[in-house]
């Protein structure tokens, strides 16, 4: 999830069906309750040697996790009666708990790429805004105390509040381009489509998508003006990263995850279809750190709100539909080739250094998640375990606790010598617990789309 969730203290279960998904947030990010063991821990040639599934004390002292750093501030808004005051001489950001909202995703990008030092404060407009928040998110108050909204001037002002730095989102020489591309989105998406954060321009007023031929309609456009600068570049305006990739990130993000599922044949990621906008998603995924290691969802998370905002908002998915999100999902469970691990490894590297908080593995921060709510993990298996239509066939108390340091340790990857991780692997649960926390998990809400992939593949390959 997001490293500056840690921090916030918020539980909810969605009440709808095996789709619901579950927030992984602890408020202490430092605090641990297991009890230290006498198990010996050695070093040698990085790697840690132990005769036993290492302790939740091993665990997190393990090198490179960064437990002890402080993580950026982010509370749950519902969790105060008035308007928190958190830090001084720095913005405070306000957007969409969930990481739903495509407008909150912008200014959240933004604030990103900019390096900002910034705060957050979590409004839940699904489930009920705090009384004393007024207005849609996103918002921001500013260090002068002003309040300011609307996504695409936000995106400005933190431009020319954060002039610093290599990217600069309104580049003096385009600016007007930039400008003209970012308003293109309002004439290119349709107009018929029935407002939703979780679902975007995909659903008529009835509940039913859109025509394909519709979603064609954009596509080619979308494309079309990515052709104009594509000798330049991939992105909107040529080979620099501006506020025009900002406003259309979110609602093409959704897009390449949701569309394969609504209609055949219609993927947006298709080379021979649109080939400039399948170069845009590529560059926005392996070029901008900041995307594609914590603000970006994943295509399961978008698919999985499909069941909860379209089709009536009944749930009542079609069959059609549910095939193609199961013929998506399993296209997901690959391993990662060579060069894919290069590409996110060195993504994952630039993005981690100016964030002392974060592990030095994606792989190593969905341990690092784990580790730090297992607790509240425990509460929502107990909970789920215990209901009358329970399916899952998971372990309870000590055994449960076992299972999730082996998944834990496993997630370590290199970090521990080969006898722990054959140990750990061969412990019965931690594919069915790799399946669950896959199953459950909201991203960018519980964790980056980078490490919540490595639950997807190890639920197919243990």
């Amino acid at each position: 999830l997001s490293n500056v969730t840690y921090l916030e203290n918020t539980y909810i279960i969605m009440k709808i069906s095996f789709y619901a998904t579950l927030i992984f947030i602890h408020k202490d990010a430092s605090a641990f309750s297991s009890t230290r063991t006498s198990t010996s821990v050695s070093l040698k040639k990085s790697l840690i040697n132990l005769n036993a599934i290492p302790s939740w004390d091993d665990l997190s002292s393990m090198p490179n996790f960064n437990f002890e750093k402080e993580q950026p501030i982010a509370v749950n808004g519902a969790s105060y009666s008035s308007r928190p005051v958190i830090s001084k001489g720095k913005p405070t950001l306000y957007r969409e708990r969930h990481g739903w909202c495509p407008y909150s995703e912008r200014v959240w990008l933004a604030l990103e790429v900019k390096k900002v030092d910034y705060d957050t404060v979590f409004i839940d407009n699904i489930y009920g805004r705090p009384s004393w928040y007024k207005g849609n998110t996103p918002q921001i108050i500013w260090d002068d105390g002003k309040v300011q909204s609307e996504s695409m001037d936000l995106v400005r002002e933190v431009d020319k509040k954060y002039p610093s730095g290599p990217i600069q989102l309104y580049p003096d020489d385009i600016t007007n381009e930039v400008i003209n591309k970012s308003r293109a989105f309002d004439t290119i998406f349709p107009r018929g489509a029935r407002p939703s954060s979780r679902a975007a321009f995909l659903f008529r007023y009835d509940g039913e998508p859109l025509w394909k031929n519709e979603f064609e309609k954009v596509l080619r456009e979308a494309n079309n003006l990515l052709a104009e600068t594509g000798k330049e570049g991939p992105f909107f305006c040529g080979e620099r990263f501006t506020a025009a990739d900002i406003a259309w990130a979110p609602f093409l993000e959704r897009y390449a995850g949701q569309l394969p599922s609504l209609h055949d044949g219609l993927n947006p990621k298709c080379e021979r279809s649109y080939p400039h906008l399948a170069r845009w998603y590529q560059g926005m995924e392996q070029q901008i750190p900041e995307y594609a290691c914590r603000v970006s969802g994943d295509a399961s998370s978008w698919r999985k709100v499909l069941c909860m905002a379209g089709f009536g908002n009944a749930g009542n998915v079609p069959s059609s539909v549910a095939s193609r999100m199961e013929e998506e999902g399993a296209k997901e469970n690959s391993p990662l080739t060579q060069e894919e691990q290069e590409i996110q490894q060195k993504l994952w590297a630039e993005y981690s250094s100016s964030r002392p908080y974060i592990a030095d593995s994606a792989g190593r921060e969905a341990a690092s998640v784990l580790i730090r709510n297992r607790d509240m993990i425990v509460k929502d298996i107990e909970k789920r375990t215990a209901m009358k239509s329970n399916t899952y066939d998971l372990p309870t108390g000590k055994d449960l606790d076992a299972t999730m340091r082996s998944l834990a340790c496993i997630l370590c990857g290199d970090r521990y010598d080969d006898d722990c991780l054959v140990e750990c692997k061969n412990d019965k649960y931690s594919q069915k617990l790799a399946a669950y926390l896959d199953e459950r998990m909201c991203v960018p809400r519980d964790m980056n789309a980078l490490s919540a992939a490595y639950f997807k593949r190890l639920a197919a390959a243990l």
